[in-house]
């Protein structure tokens, strides 16, 4: 098997990989929702870390085998390889909306990265990284900080974290690439460590976000945001950092362009998708109870209705003039006469 073809296996080997540590993680979220970063007892959980360890070790021994404009778009497959796992092992299956969102992120992101012209092989100094490590630390900070905010939307809130997330893997890997080079270079370990130490902090915080992005938001948006935010910032930085050009000059960076618009329209695809969705299936709100009118009592049988023609007749009482025309005197007279008396 030649070294070409060796890449590819491992990549795609790698995409498979990340597909089940993602379908296993967004299983975790689902089932543990009062857990939102790291549900250690499960065993699951566990899994999902493993695979997707060894999705990257995967993919780092893939680069050593082949180009980078090769592997980081085979990377992309990821996304594509985890919605039919999904429907199979866990019975999640994704609508079309959330199919034709997933090929779009795909499509583009993969045609970003193979119009990345790679450089040599080249290194950050000490400022370099301390203005990276800071910049991202305040840009997932933010992220967690708007994710917070909008906690009664839940795929808002999983698109935050899926970003935050994604810059996280992509800036522990321009690190991991630097330590590399470093390393061919026979730059002294103790010098090392800081990078080593950043790299072990972003790592375990992508992790954890993207633990947290699953919850509440199913699988196919935080996904899809992870694999296309975590190549675009790392290809970000080495346009800007190590001198990456993009391919057939001022064409290729229209192309880009246009690539980065596909893949942003993907990603909104599957946002409005799950939105949409979880509105349709949300339940009405009650109306509104009007006050029923008085309910009078119906009357028992043992008490009987008392209607006008029921009551017994009461004799009338004689008028004053009555009285006199029948010789009764009324009571001032027979008071005048007693006085008179």
């Amino acid at each position: 098997m030649s070294a070409l073809a060796l890449s590819v296996l491992l990549s795609l080997v790698s995409a498979v990989a990340y597909a089940g540590g993602a379908i296993l993680q967004e299983r975790v979220a689902s089932t543990t929702p009062d857990q939102r970063y790291a549900p250690l007892h499960r065993g699951a959980w566990w899994t999902a870390i493993a695979l997707n360890g060894l999705g990257a070790l995967l993919h780092v021994v893939a680069l050593a085998y082949g180009p980078l404009s090769l592997v980081q778009p085979l990377g992309a497959l990821t996304i594509v390889f985890a919605l039919p796992m999904a429907a199979v092992f866990v019975r999640r299956r994704a609508g079309a909306t959330a199919w034709r969102g997933a090929i779009m992120a795909t499509v583009g992101l993969a045609g970003l990265l193979s119009l990345t012209s790679a450089s040599g092989p080249q290194s950050l100094d000490s400022a370099e990284r301390l203005m990276l490590g800071l910049v991202t630390g305040g840009g997932v900070l933010a992220l967690m900080v708007a994710a917070h905010a909008v906690h009664r939307h839940p795929v808002v809130r999983s698109v935050l974290l899926a970003c935050a997330a994604g810059a996280a893997f992509g800036i522990a890997s321009v690190f991991t690439k630097t330590v590399a080079v470093d390393w061919e270079r026979d730059v002294a370990l103790v010098r090392q460590l800081p990078s080593l130490a950043v790299i072990a902090v972003l790592a375990a915080a992508g992790v954890l976000l993207s633990q947290a992005s699953y919850r509440g938001a199913g699988l196919a948006a935080p996904l899809s945001t992870v694999t296309v935010v975590n190549p675009v910032v790392a290809a970000a930085v080495g346009l800007t950092l190590f001198e990456e050009t993009f391919r057939y000059g001022a064409t290729g960076t229209v192309l880009a362009l246009g690539c980065g618009i596909v893949a942003a329209g993907g990603l909104i695809l599957l946002t409005t998708e799950r939105i949409a969705r979880e509105t349709s299936t949300a339940p009405e709100p009650c109306p509104a109870v009007r006050e029923a009118p008085p309910v009078r009592p119906e009357p028992s049988v043992a008490e009987p209705r008392l209607t006008p023609e029921a009551l017994p007749a009461v004799p009338a009482q004689p008028t004053v003039a009555a009285r006199a025309h029948r010789g009764v005197p009324h009571r001032h007279s027979r008071r005048r006469e007693r006085i008179g008396s």
